[in-house]
């Protein structure tokens, strides 16, 4: 049986990568907290916006398994300038968004582990650590290394949570706290950009589906031959229906669970993880404080870790395609050198972003409302390029996408504009 789950996880790859990206902010806090202050209200909108955005993930997978290179091949093929609008986005939000994740993941393991050290170093210090253990690991391991862990942690996420949501329905199926009704109103600022922050966060950044085709090629690479588009498409649909249903089971969680208890999620990282654990704790029993502790650190470190690996790697790889190298041979071993380069300098804009954070009042704030806004306007723009990649040059014209993912993604980038300016409108107008 041992053998048989092992062959089946081999099969596996960068769709157990996409979910570990993606199950992290918007998951563990956005999902959990939707569901203890809205009860289910959200919960029918994650399969809704995953179907909206469903399109544009699954081309990056999908180019790689056509035409056995990463979509930025697609990028450059449509013109330098396209690649350069990627490269620029992705260096806007890189060192913000791996601040975030960080911090949140070093507030996750400062409760667990009860550390405790002078204000000043908390919890930035304790960032630093997990940056730079995350960074330990892809600077020796690479991709292989990425790959194994992060197996393990999702298997771990996915038992613990499906474990404590049935616990949870079966204990007590209407819910620990009853009585209380959700509040929503669209004439509250804070309640529509929450809502805003949740449908933009889910199930991830856009960048993802560039990413997810960056690993797709490497995975080819490592195991010496290309997935068909068969297992490519598996692969991806388990990690993105997967997630889906995460959110899903966080969001259930948080409404069974917290909502109308009488504690409000906190806005404080270290704050949010223990309510987050004492949830599991509450729905499944003292005894699974060390498991859950641990699932919950092992999945925002998941998302640390594929956040840490992603932004050098496709910056190395938009660099040599930039310079013409877009085929391995060509670079005469120099991919090793360039991404250890892309992984320092991933690092050092990290720690200089905590050094800002903790010594600039407000700084945290406006990170997370630049990283916000940045994501929030290049998800159509990601969206848009993936979808002229795909009715581009690069793919066979019997392998580019039909009548109905066609008119599916017109429709699904029509929406994310406008929801991207009227979150622009809103910040605008705050």
């Amino acid at each position: 049986m041992f053998m048989r789950l092992t062959k089946t996880l081999s099969n596996f790859g960068p769709g157990l990568l996409y979910a570990g990206a993606a199950v992290g902010v918007s998951h563990l806090v956005m999902s959990t907290k939707a569901g203890a202050t809205y009860q289910f209200l959200f919960l029918l909108l994650i399969p809704l916006i995953h179907l909206i955005k469903y399109p544009f993930f699954k081309y990056g997978p999908q180019y790689t398994a056509l035409t056995g290179r990463n979509i930025l091949h697609g990028y450059h093929a449509l013109g330098k300038w396209v690649l350069a609008i990627y490269i620029i986005m992705t260096l806007l939000s890189m060192c913000l968004i791996q601040a975030a994740v960080t911090i949140v993941t070093s507030s996750i393991a400062i409760y667990f582990f009860g550390l405790s050290m002078p204000a000043e170093y908390m919890p930035h210090f304790p960032a630093i650590m997990v940056l730079l253990t995350a960074a330990l690991i892809l600077y020796i391991g690479q991709y292989s290394m990425l790959d194994r862990v992060m197996k393990v942690i999702i298997i771990i996420l996915t038992l613990t949570t499906v474990t404590a949501l049935t616990v949870v329905l079966t204990t007590a199926p209407g819910g620990f706290h009853q009585g209380s009704v959700p509040q929503f109103s669209l004439g509250e600022y804070a309640d529509i950009i929450f809502l805003a922050a949740f449908l933009g966060w889910m199930p991830a950044p856009m960048d993802i589906s560039v990413w997810h085709s960056v690993w797709s090629e490497e995975a080819n690479r490592s195991k010496g031959n290309r997935a068909s588009l068969h297992r490519a498409m598996l692969d991806f649909r388990v990690g993105f229906f997967g997630t889906a249903l995460l959110a899903m089971a966080f969001l259930s969680l948080g409404a069974l669970v917290m909502f109308g208890s009488g504690e409000q999620p906190s806005a404080n990282g270290a704050a949010f993880a223990g309510q987050l654990i004492n949830m599991y704790t509450e729905s499944l029993g003292d005894w699974a404080y060390p498991l859950i502790g641990i699932a919950a650190l092992a999945t925002m470190f998941s998302t640390t870790l594929t956040c840490l690996d992603a932004y050098p790697r496709t910056l190395e790889e938009s660099y040599f395609i930039w310079k013409g190298k877009g085929d391995h041979e060509s670079r005469h071993g120099a991919t090793k050198m360039v991404y250890h380069a892309m992984l320092v300098a991933a690092v050092t804009g990290t720690v200089i972003t905590f050094i800002v954070i903790k010594n600039v009042s407000g700084a945290m704030g406006l990170i997370v409302t630049t990283a916000t806004v940045v994501s929030f306007v290049s998800a159509p723009v990601i969206a848009y390029i993936n979808y002229r990649v795909m009715h581009g040059d690069t793919i066979n014209r019997a392998d580019r996408p039909g009548r109905l993912m066609s008119l599916w993604s017109q429709l699904g980038i029509a929406i994310m504009v406008l929801f991207s300016l009227a979150y622009l409108w809103l910040i605008v107008m705050r």
